[in-house]
Parts: C-alpha cells; structure tokens; sequence
C-alpha cells in the first residue's frame, strides 16, 4: 500500500513539474538569425577567435576525461559493494552507529570521487593560468580547492544526516518526508548561499557613491525590481574574467559586479550586463529555477524509493536497502547518471531564460550597439569560443553563443529601427 502511495505521488509530482515548466520556461527565444551570427563572426578579430578556440581546444580532453572518470568511479563504487565496505570502515571507530555510517561513511564515497579527479583539476588550473584567465597562484588555488571542499562537506553531511535520520525513524514512509525535506532544503540554500557561502569565497564591497552606482540603481527602480545594495567582488585575485549578477531573493537581492568588470568595460557596457541580469530577477528566472528545483528534488528522492525494489541493484551494491547508509554508493551512482542524462535538456532551459534575459536587457537600455560591445568584450576577456560546435553547445552550454547574442542584438536594432 505505501508503495503504491509512493507512485502515485510520483506521478503527481512529475506532471505538475513538467506542467510548471511549459508553462514559465519561455520556450521561444529571441531571432537570431544565422546570417547575422556569421557575419558578427567574420567582425571578430581572428587572433581572439583563434584564441579562444585554441583554449577550448586544450580543455576538452580534460573535461571529457574527468566527466567520463568521475562516472566510471561512481559507478564502480555504487555498483560493487566497494562503497558499502568503505561505509563501514567509516563507521566502525564510532561502534557502527548507523548516523556515523551515513555521514562519515558518505563524505568518505564522495572524497574518493575528488581525490581520483584531482589531478584533471589541477591540469585545467595550469591551462587557465598559462591563458591568463586565472590569477592564482598554486597556494591559492589549493585554499579555494579547500574551501570548497568544506562547504560541500557541510552541505552534505546536513543532507546526509537528515536523508538517512528519516529513513532511520520512518522506514515505511521515509519517501514522503524525505521528499518534503529535499524540497524544503533547495528553498533554504537559495536564500542561505548568496549571504553566507558567497562570501567565504569572495570579499564584496559597497560600490562607491558616484555615477556608476546611482546609474545601476536607477535601471533597478526604473525595472521595478528593489535590490537592497550594489556590491563590488575582488574576482581579480583569482581570475581576469569579467562578470556581473543579481544576486538573492527578495531582502537578500542585490547588485554584484566583478571588479574586474569595472576596469575591462566601459560604464554604458556595466549597465548593459546589469540590465539582463535585473531580466532573471524581473522575470523571477531564481524563483523559478528554485521551486523547479524543489519538486525535482522531491521527485528524486520518490525515484529513489521505487528504485529501492530493484533487487539486482541491491544486489549489485552489496546492500539490503537503498534506504540504509551502506547504500551511499548506490545512491550516488544512480543520482550522478541522472545529472548527466538530464544535462542537456537543463541546458536547453538555462540557455531560453538567458535568451530572455537578453531581451530584457535591449529592451530596458534601447542601446543593441552597447549590448553587442559588451558581448564582443566578454568573449575576448573570457576566451569564449564564439561559435562553439552545434553539438557540444546543444550538450552542455548554458548561455546563447557570443555570435548568437551579436545576432540577437542585430535583429533587434533592425526591429527598434
């Protein structure tokens, strides 16, 4: 009966996700005609173009062969009772309490994945540096390595001690407030992280009074979208990319621009990137990405509970349950598979909303030639490939194109005119 409950909920959760979805995912994007995007291309200066292809070239064998490493570990360690020993390892100083086993024993799974993909991060570090797209030295990148490390491992054993506290205590019904919980936790960290975990990474600082500042407040109210401040990150000390967002929700939203921002582009370029970045808060792009990701959330961890009657899984991970901690592995490897088969059509969304965002943007500045400019600026900066192969664009990117957004600015100046 709980089963049966259990699918039905299911079911439920997933239409009215995809129903939500159909309906605020602006599936029409903004024209942006092939003509135009070649023509933008052949007016950017080969040597960038040349660049920044040359860049992507020499990080797709690492991307693709950490993607495709991380996977095979997961899997082996999900799909073998290797996951589950370690699990058990971890517990056992503890006297094999089961909160022990779900914690430690978790942290220790996904610290096996890290540590075997190390090596490909620290080769990606050596390439941006000798681009110049990094700033930091190995010690530094070594503390934001640590850094990061931390919080996630704050983070997960958080998730890990509650997922497994409710299976614990509720093993008929685990699936029902494990869901709410998931749900109730993708709400909480959109809230949480911009205040408290954003700037364990970066220092922000009050944009001083000037032009600038008063021009971005303006475009704000003149949006009708309230941000409480417009704050400066010290993103030089790690890299010379160039960026600028909207940050938070609600009482926590504001302004960020990268400072590096403040020296590579123009003031009007500034107000460009913030216009389409008040597009996402205007169009409430982080309060739906959030509620998406809550029923996602809880749906997943419905699928998980089905999947709990799929004995030869069970079989495969050594493990009795997919509810007890020596499942971790399991867990992992079939939450891994599911990102990447999902990744594209998240992709897909991402890059319909930016699009969006960039009509936001023309139409609050009525300024295309700026716009373009600042396109122009961010894929030299960055060292974006501008027009990157149609497949691996559709797979992964999570913005338009830098001729694809050229483009769309250009059909918009012939529609303005």
């Amino acid at each position: 009966m709980t089963r049966a409950w259990a699918f039905g909920a299911f079911i439920g959760l997933l239409a009215v996700l995809v129903v939500f979805a159909v309906l605020v995912v602006p599936w029409q994007r903004a024209p942006a005609p092939r003509a135009d995007q070649l023509a933008a291309l052949e007016q950017l200066p080969a040597d960038q173009v040349a660049r920044g292809r040359a860049f992507h070239a020499e990080l797709r064998p690492g991307n693709y062969l950490g993607m495709g490493l991380g996977l095979l570990i997961v899997l082996v360690l999900g799909l073998t009772p290797l996951a589950a020993r370690l699990v058990e390892m971890a517990g056992r100083p503890f006297g094999d309490h089961w909160l022990a086993r779900a914690v430690l024993g978790g942290l220790a799974v996904v610290l096996v994945a890290e540590v075997v993909t190390l090596p490909l991060a620290a080769w990606r570090h050596t390439i941006v540096v000798r681009y110049g797209i990094s700033t930091q030295s190995w010690a530094a990148w070594a503390v934001d390595l640590l850094k990061s490390y931390a919080v996630g491992a704050v983070i997960g054993g958080v998730v890990l001690a509650g997922f497994f506290t409710v299976t614990h205590f509720a093993p008929r019904w685990w699936w029902a407030f494990g869901a709410a919980g998931a749900a109730g936790l993708v709400v909480l960290l959109s809230f949480v992280l911009p205040v408290v975990v954003e700037p364990i990474f970066n220092r922000f600082t009050p944009m001083p009074d000037g032009p600038l500042r008063a021009e971005l407040l303006t475009l704000a109210e003149r949006d009708g979208v309230p941000v409480k401040d417009v704050l400066v990150a010290d993103a030089s000390r790690r890299t010379r990319a160039v960026n600028a967002y909207v940050s938070g929700l609600g009482p926590t939203r504001r302004i960020v621009v990268y400072d590096t921002m403040l020296t590579e582009a123009t003031p009007d370029e500034v107000v460009s990137v913030t216009a389409h970045e008040l597009g996402h808060a205007k169009d409430n792009d982080v309060l739906i990405g959030t509620v998406l990701g809550a029923l996602g959330a809880a749906v997943a961890v419905i699928a998980l509970y089905l999947l709990g009657s799929w004995g030869w899984l069970l079989r495969l991970a050594g493990v009795d349950s997919i509810a007890e901690p020596r499942a971790i592995g399991l867990l992992l490897a079939v939450t891994t598979v599911a990102g990447l088969v999902a990744g594209p059509a998240q992709a897909f969304v991402s890059r319909r909303v930016e699009a969006r965002a960039d009509t936001h943007a023309l139409e609050l500045t009525a300024d295309p030639q700026t716009f373009e400019a600042m396109q122009r600026r961010l894929g030299s900066v960055n060292l974006a490939d501008p027009d990157p192969p149609h497949w691996e664009h559709a797979m992964f990117a999570s913005h338009p194109s830098t001729v694809q957004r050229m483009a769309a600015a250009r059909a918009f100046a012939r529609g303005a005119r």
